[in-house]
């Protein structure tokens, strides 16, 4: 089979494309030909070596994929459709071991790829909202609104009855952001941003560093700071004793494998339901997972961003 390998860290280019051993699949697992794999920006740091985590060489990155199960302890599950996380690593590959209790069946109405585009996005802001407590009324900004996580968050808060405000960076993001439901959406990349958010009830940072800091400001007495994400390159500084100076809530989830479980299912069923839209930006050849990176470095994708393994006849896309 085919599989991107890391062999060593640095730029995207160190991920090169081989004929690879097929996995092995041991007691418990099942084997998945894959035909989605999802790119986190999370990645392209363990790629570049400043992840927050730095794993043994060599490896395949990917944690999360979807397509068809072709091998299972359960004959039932043969020839079903999934997505699943694989643990960790093997996921930019034609095919995967994974553990087979770790599989969802991709509920019918939902298609393949938007699957996996909510597999760990839809989790993760079916988890944040949750972990939020949104209220109806409440003023919601989200950072890096037209990224995977963001542009659910809009919809989930949105859908809560939240007054939404999305903060991405650019013209072309904050039209994304719109267009994913925010009432209103500004482009933190210009001085004083801050100024057309007024005061909020509820930051979701996915961002961290200054914008981060910036979002913090915004929020009034009595307001929740939802920490999840450093795409700035360095987590959100603010501590709980300042937080609590300003009578503000700092949110950092940590949920249980069985409600993270929970979220992943809830995430699927909306999506099947069409209450959530999961947007896929650009798609990648597994060949090109390089250029994925690339991409994702040069902050120019929008939404998910998919490896293919092959040509896909007849998939829906966002």
């Amino acid at each position: 089979m085919r599989a991107v390998w890391l062999t060593k860290f640095g730029s995207p280019e160190v991920l090169v494309a081989r004929d690879s051993p097929e996995p092995v699949v041991g007691p418990g697992q099942a084997l998945v030909d894959v035909t989605f794999g999802n790119i986190t920006f999370v990645e392209t740091q363990v790629r570049a070596g400043n992840g927050p985590y730095r794993p043994e060489l060599p490896m395949i990155l990917g944690n999360g994929v979807g397509g068809v199960v072709r091998a299972a302890e359960d004959p039932k599950l043969v020839g079903a459709t999934v997505v699943t996380s694989t643990g960790g690593s093997g996921g930019y590959a034609e095919r995967v071991a994974v553990d087979a209790a770790g599989l969802f069946v991709v509920p019918r109405g939902l298609a393949l790829d938007d699957a996996v585009a909510l597999l760990a996005d839809g989790r993760t802001a079916t988890m944040l909202t949750d972990a939020a407590g949104l209220r109806r009324g409440d003023r919601v900004l989200v950072e890096a609104a037209a990224g995977g996580v963001g542009g659910l968050l809009v919809q989930l808060a949105r859908a809560a009855g939240a007054y939404v405000i999305a903060a991405a960076g650019g013209a072309r993001k904050v039209a994304v952001a719109l267009d994913r439901g925010a009432d209103l959406a500004v482009d933190y990349l210009r001085p004083g941003w801050t100024d057309q958010v007024g005061e909020v009830d509820v930051v979701f940072d996915g961002v961290g560093g200054d914008i981060g800091r910036a979002a913090f400001g915004a929020l009034r007495v009595g307001g929740r700071l939802v920490v999840y994400g450093l795409a700035s390159g360095t987590w959100n500084d603010v501590t709980v004793d300042e937080a609590s100076a300003r009578g503000v809530t700092l949110v950092r989830p940590s949920p249980a494998p069985a409600e993270l479980r929970g979220f992943t299912e809830a995430a699927l069923a909306d999506g099947a339901a069409g209450r959530l839209r999961p947007l896929i930006g650009q798609r990648f050849p597994l060949s090109a997972a390089a250029d994925a990176h690339a991409a994702i470095e040069a902050r120019v994708t929008v939404g998910k961003t998919l490896l293919e393994t092959s040509p896909v006849v007849g998939h829906r896309g966002s």
